[in-house]
């Protein structure tokens, strides 16, 4: 087994990931970053990135992280493809922790900064899979802007996905919304806002069978789950909002999560409930998920590391 020390150790490699090792190796932290199961994190998935400053033409979401890897790169920080799956998190200020690859380099850092991202759920639908970046997307916000004055779908009954259905709705010429259950568990005040906007069409206990389509969303095959029966409706971008799970898995019984098992940060700052370990991105934001917020606390999480190993 092969064992080293370093400044900063950064797990995952998203926006948020790659900013704070931007930050970090220009303060001479001398960065490792260990991308994890998906190298760039959920825009990988993303085809176009229209909402990021400095691209005024836009960017597709693959091209967006090798630049930001690259840059990371730039300064001196040092990118492993591969995926950290245990940790030994120390108490004490000054204390080395422990991070175990798969490969089973072990790793002393003086200071982590985690920034392994939420996953979104998925039906799991094999239509559903195959038609991720062709139509299929759990980011409203991001991926909505696409398909003004189109008709879309989307799925979901919680506050996420009533304000996401009110957003689209904004944009595009008609929205159906599909709540497996007969009810929503969506706030009232929320529920308000779906049924009170005249082009969403709510569809209570109804799921999807098969999405439709080769290569691009083209419509939806779905059913009354009461009745049993079937219908086909033509749509050209398909919305899940059924959730995210934080990757975070490893952190548990180490550092403190809310109930849904984000990180849980101090203040305004990026700082957990342990000295010298720090998170940034959507692992520890379930309010905004987007790449220039994750941005912004990764540049936060990497002057705040940088602090503490000053004042060592």
């Amino acid at each position: 087994m092969c064992m080293e020390k370093v400044k900063t150790l950064i797990i995952g490699s998203g926006p948020a990931g790659y900013t704070a090792a931007i930050y970090a190796a220009r303060a001479d932290l001398n960065p490792l970053v260990y991308t994890g199961m998906e190298p760039g994190g959920q825009l990988t998935t993303t085809t176009e990135v229209d909402n990021f400053p400095g691209y005024p033409d836009g960017v597709d979401g693959p091209t967006m992280m090798i630049e930001l890897q690259k840059q990371a790169e730039r300064f001196g920080t040092e990118v492993r493809i591969g995926h950290i799956d245990k940790v030994e998190l120390s108490n004490k200020a000054g204390s080395f922790h422990k991070a175990f690859a798969e490969d089973g380099t072990e790793i002393h850092a003086q200071s982590i900064i985690i920034s392994t991202g939420a996953t979104a759920k998925y039906l799991g639908l094999p239509s559903e899979q195959r038609l991720r970046g062709g139509g299929v997307s759990a980011c409203a916000v991001c991926d909505g802007f696409f398909y003004k004055d189109q008709e879309v779908a989307i799925v979901g009954g919680g506050d996420t996905a009533a304000e996401e259905a009110t957003y689209l709705a904004n944009i595009c010429s008609k929205v159906t919304m599909l709540v497996r259950k007969a009810e929503m568990k969506a706030s009232k005040a929320m529920q308000h806002r779906v049924t009170n906007t005249p082009n969403i069409d709510l569809r209570f206990n109804h799921e999807i069978d098969e999405v439709l389509g080769d290569h691009v969303v083209e419509g939806l095959r779905i059913f009354n789950n009461q009745t049993g029966e079937k219908e086909e409706i033509k749509i050209t971008g398909l919305f899940i909002a059924i959730g995210h799970k934080p990757n975070t898995e490893i952190f548990k019984s180490q550092l403190d999560m809310d109930d849904d098992g984000y990180l849980i940060t101090n203040g305004k700052s990026t700082k957990t409930n342990l000295p010298g370990v720090f998170a940034s991105g959507d692992v520890q934001d379930k309010e905004y998920r987007q790449a220039v917020t994750a941005a912004g606390t990764g540049c936060m999480a990497a002057l705040d590391a940088e602090r503490y190993l000053q004042s060592l």
